[in-house]
């Protein structure tokens, strides 16, 4: 399994030089395979969401090594991560934040507009990813007229729209009960197997993890072995 994700030696510090100065991750290495289903697992408090916006080129790292499918993100430019984030890689946050003011397709078919897709490429495609999250009957409403089960559902079809390498799946079922936190959870899944998408899973909770292929441990900001 070639890998996709790779991390050496990454420290993460804020207010850097000021009294102030907190060092958030310590030497974090690991790597995730093309294909993997990896979570990311660890207490409030432990550095996930920094991880995560490390690992979803949302930020940089104070030191250390990252490449995300062969490119050197230490030295990407703001443009090629830009690129990056638009094209490798997938978000589905614990809020959803879908855009209040735009219908569920519309949702779906904004990253696809940022990619300068034509209209009609981009909503049949949002159409065909809206039938793969079982959403057809409900692509005309707004987010506020959708229970947090179907927000969800829409955010997991806006992650796919641009066809990603690696989703990034951030508290996803967090906001949602269980049962309806299980369906969401099969959709991830299902584009696990059928689609070989590499999802990395950030949790507090050990029971989500389990069904991953593998657990990577954080706490106080470092990988328990």
């Amino acid at each position: 399994m070639s890998e996709i994700i790779r991390l050496e030696s990454i420290v993460k510090s804020f207010n850097i030089g000021k009294p102030n100065e907190l060092e958030i991750l310590h030497d974090i290495s690991f790597s995730v395979g093309k294909g993997e289903f990896v979570a990311i697992v660890g207490p409030s408090g432990s550095g996930k969401s920094t991880l995560m916006n490390l690992i979803g080129v949302l930020d940089r790292p104070t030191s250390g090594k990252y490449y995300l499918d062969d490119i050197d993100i230490i030295r990407a430019s703001d443009n090629e991560l830009s690129a990056i984030r638009n094209k490798k890689i997938g978000f589905v946050f614990q809020t959803y934040n879908l855009i209040s003011r735009n219908n569920a397709i519309r949702n779906v078919e904004l990253p696809m507009l940022y990619a300068g897709m034509s209209y009609n490429e981009r909503h049949e495609r949002a159409m065909k990813l809206m039938e793969m999250v079982e959403m057809t009957d409900r692509v005309n409403h707004m987010p506020e007229e959708l229970s947090g089960g179907q927000q969800q559902r829409v955010a997991i079809a806006r992650a796919m729209a641009n066809d990603p390498s690696i989703i990034l799946a951030d508290e996803p079922t967090g906001a949602l009960d269980s049962k309806t936190g299980s369906v969401v959870m099969n959709l991830f899944h299902k584009l696990n197997k059928e689609q070989n998408k590499t999802i990395v899973l950030i949790t507090h909770s050990k029971e989500l993890a389990a069904g991953a292929d593998r657990i990577v441990p954080l706490i106080d900001g470092r990988i328990a072995s």
